[in-house]
């Protein structure tokens, strides 16, 4: 399997790099320049500086994701499990679920001010719908009866809870944390172009600014193999917590 993995990263790795070589080579622009001009100048960036903007790119994306996961995990199970919870909350969801979270960024800079908090919440806003979403859909799938052959047998709720319930509900959690990833990263580029001067946003736009394509291609690579060893790391949590 992780073999595979390797592979399918691979041919996808080199079919990137084709079309992008391809692509600087017919445009012929110092906007666009070949890959491995820009491999060539990773070394010069990495280190010093761009350390403290990948920190503070992971700090915001980890408080975001651990925040929305376990909002999201515990309103899901509550809708689950409660027909009148769900019904006071599924208007709620489905009035606020499509609204353009990234709109709500000014407020917010208003109401938390424009240092990480903002930021976060801005996460936070745009990911913990989807988490609601799944682990809802989860626990209303599993079998009742499941349920009662536990009851029957003396099992307590917090048995049930961790015999049915957890692990009918993990892998979609994993799967929609997984989605999460990629949209946080977008939501990141976006927020961190403003009332900040650190994350890998910001000094890809201020490369770009200053019209330094080097750096800002290097700054999207960056960003890019992020998020790719953000997903190596569920695939990981998902092999060891999801075991058959």
């Amino acid at each position: 399997m992780k073999q595979r993995k390797g592979l399918l990263f691979l041919q996808g790795f080199l079919f990137f790099n084709l079309i992008w070589y391809l692509g600087a080579i017919w445009l012929k622009t110092p906007a666009l320049p070949v890959p491995t001009k820009v491999y060539g100048y990773l070394p010069k960036i990495i280190g010093g500086p761009m350390l403290g903007h990948i920190g503070a790119s992971l700090q915001r994306i980890f408080w975001g994701l651990l925040i929305s996961t376990l909002i999201g995990v515990m309103i899901g199970l509550l809708m689950g499990t409660s027909p009148v919870i769900n019904r006071l909350l599924n208007p709620l969801i489905y009035f606020t679920y499509p609204i353009p979270k990234t709109a709500l960024l000014p407020i917010l800079m208003i109401l938390f001010g424009l240092g990480d908090h903002s930021k976060i919440t801005l996460i936070v806003l745009i990911t913990v719908f989807q988490v609601i979403v799944a682990v809802r859909g989860s626990v209303q799938q599993i079998d009742a009866g499941l349920y009662h052959s536990m009851r029957s047998l003396g099992a307590s709720k917090g048995q049930m809870f961790y015999h049915v319930t957890l692990p009918a509900v993990l892998p979609d959690i994993l799967t929609h944390l997984r989605l999460s990833v990629g949209t946080t990263l977008s939501v990141l580029f976006f927020a961190e172009n403003y009332g900040t001067q650190h994350g890998l946003g910001y000094y890809i736009q201020d490369s770009w600014s200053r019209m330094n394509y080097l750096a800002m291609y290097g700054g999207i690579l960056i960003l890019g193999l992020l998020g790719f060893m953000l997903f190596i790391m569920i695939d990981g949590l998902e092999q060891w917590w999801c075991k058959k």
